[in-house]
């Protein structure tokens, strides 16, 4: 049974009008949806590695500058390679950053609390790492999805989240909403060709 598993995070649509290459092309509304994404993700590899409060939003906020100044640089130039992945060695330089910042400002405490969160910094994940889709990616198909549901019929859509999320069979879909098996599948298909190519290279 077809389900949103379906969906190959790391594949591309090929498409030249992706978010991110409306991004790469510096379009103000690309910026504000990538934003609206990634900036949770960003925020909960930062908790993860301790931070809070102004500590998390002053990471955060150099981790989306550097995005501003590079992203027109990124490229998908070996197998693996993702703009979240792009992202997370971003943040992950960024804290390590930071943790050496509070080092030197605690000079004389070897085992202070900054050298021990320093430690903790997760490295870059392995090229060649399974094919999976993890709670984060779940978390960013769910926004993106969000993002682009004012965009189909709420019959659509009701075919598209029933058979691509919920795992129903096409034929009962269609019997609930007086469809035909094969204008479901249609559905199904129209949004998750729209989710691919919202997202493009950006998982």
């Amino acid at each position: 049974m077809n389900t949103l598993r379906d969906l190959d995070p790391h594949s591309s649509s090929g498409t030249s009008r992706s978010l991110l290459a409306r991004v790469q092309a510096d379009e103000p509304r690309a910026w504000d949806r990538l934003v609206n994404l990634y900036a949770p993700l960003v925020l909960r590899w930062c908790r993860r590695s301790g931070l809070q409060g102004t500590d998390a939003a002053d990471v955060f906020q150099q981790v989306f500058q550097a995005v501003v100044v590079n992203v027109g640089g990124f490229r998908k130039e070996r197998h693996g390679d993702t703009f979240r992945g792009w992202l997370r060695r971003i943040t992950q330089n960024k804290l390590r950053d930071h943790f050496r910042r509070l080092g030197r400002e605690t000079r004389g405490t070897g085992g202070s609390s900054a050298q021990q969160r320093l430690a903790q910094v997760p490295g870059p994940e392995p090229v060649e790492a399974p094919i999976t889709i993890d709670i984060d990616e779940r978390s960013l198909f769910a926004r993106a999805l969000a993002q682009i549901r004012a965009e189909f019929a709420p019959r659509t859509w009701s075919a598209f989240w029933q058979t691509a999320v919920e795992g129903r069979a096409a034929k009962d879909v269609a019997d609930e909403l007086n469809m035909s098996p094969g204008a479901v599948r249609v559905a199904k298909s129209r949004v998750l060709h729209r989710l691919r190519q919202e997202l493009g290279d950006l998982l």
